[in-house]
């Protein structure tokens, strides 16, 4: 399968993350409303603004770098989601606080994602010249 079409589908992938996160800070966002003002309400309206925020970027950079399997967007892509999927894991999903589904789905998105477009990026290997 050629390269770019491996980084496709993890763009779609990254894409599809980015969706269920806009849907996740409308959640975290409609839960803030449900509290009186406090500074819990504020910390969810901030966390609903956080997760839209990296799911915005997310989407972004999958469709502008990972799209064109460009290796800074296999990179940037990686650390941001890594940034806004594994304290989801430690602190909400391990815990318990949320279900496991579809809680886990963000993060297997993401391994998805991470997965095809790193094999898009794979590169073969190159001997020196004059080396065996």
């Amino acid at each position: 399968m050629e390269k770019t079409v491996l980084a496709r589908i993890g763009a779609v992938f990254f894409v599809i993350w980015g969706l269920a996160h806009f849907f996740a800070a409308y959640q975290v966002y409609q839960t803030g409303l449900a509290g009186s003002p406090s500074l819990v309400q504020g910390r969810l309206f901030q966390e609903a603004f956080y997760i839209f925020a990296f799911a915005t970027t997310g989407i972004v950079l999958a469709i502008k770098l990972n799209w064109r399997n460009s290796r800074a967007g296999f990179w940037v892509n990686a650390l941001i989601i890594g940034i806004g999927d594994v304290p989801f894991i430690l602190f909400v999903l391990i815990p318990g606080y949320a279900p496991f589904w579809p809680g886990i789905l963000g993060p297997v998105l993401w391994i998805a994602g991470m997965i095809f477009t790193g094999l898009g990026q794979k590169r073969p290997i190159r001997l020196m010249q004059g080396s065996q």
